[in-house]
C-alpha cells in the first residue's frame, strides 16, 4: 500500500511541478480518488485536461472530482468497478472522450448524453442491456460509441442495425 501511495504522490508532484496538462494515476490500487489530491491540485486543476485513472479498484467517483476538474477533455476510467457516475458529470462542457470500458455498469450512464462536447464513449466490457440511442443521436458531437461485450437486449441489438450519425462498435455487427 505504501508503494501505491508513493506512486500517486510522485505522479501528482510531476504534474504540478512540470505544469503538465495530464494526470496519470493508472495502476495505483486506488479505491477512490484521494481527497488530499484535490488540495494539492487546487492551483492547477484548471490546467488539467486529461486524467487517467485506469486499472484501479475504484467503486465510485465523487461529484467533487467533476466540479474540481472542470476543464477536463479526456477521462480514462477503464478497468475499475464503477457502476454509475454522479449526475454532475452532465455538466462537463469540455469533455470530448470518456473511457468506461471494463467496469461494472449495468445501466448506460444517461448523464453522458447531456455533454454536448462528447465525441467518444467507450463502454466495452460492461453489463449494459439497453442503450439510449435516441438520446445519443441527439448529441451534437458524438462520433464514436463502443459497446462491444455487453449483454444487449434484442430490442437494442435490432435498433443498432439502423443507420446512425456516429460509429457504433458492437458485437452484433453483421
Amino acid at each position: 500500500m505504501a508503494e501505491a501511495v508513493a506512486k500517486v504522490a510522485r505522479r501528482i508532484n510531476e504534474t504540478v511541478e512540470d505544469g503538465k496538462d495530464n494526470l496519470d494515476l493508472s495502476n495505483c490500487q486506488l479505491m477512490s480518488f484521494p481527497d488530499g489530491v484535490f488540495k494539492v491540485l487546487r492551483s492547477v486543476s484548471e490546467n488539467i485536461h486529461v486524467i487517467t485513472l485506469a486499472d484501479n479498484a475504484m467503486k465510485a467517483i465523487s461529484s467533487k472530482f467533476f466540479s474540481t476538474f472542470t476543464q477536463l477533455r479526456e477521462l480514462d476510467l477503464r478497468g475499475n468497478v464503477l457502476t454509475k457516475l454522479p449526475d454532475v458529470v452532465g455538466e462537463m462542457e469540455h469533455l470530448t472522450c470518456i473511457n468506461l470500458a471494463d467496469n461494472s455498469f449495468s445501466v448506460f450512464p444517461d448523464k453522458l448524453t447531456e455533454i454536448a462536447s462528447l465525441e467518444k464513449i467507450d463502454l466495452e466490457g460492461n453489463s449494459i442491456t439497453e442503450i439510449p440511442l435516441e438520446k445519443l443521436s441527439a448529441m451534437p458531437s458524438l462520433k464514436w460509441l463502443n459497446i462491444k461485450s455487453n449483454p444487449l437486449n434484442s430490442n437494442t441489438q435490432s435498433a443498432l442495425n439502423s443507420p446512425h450519425k456516429f460509429d457504433i462498435l458492437s458485437t452484433t455487427e453483421s
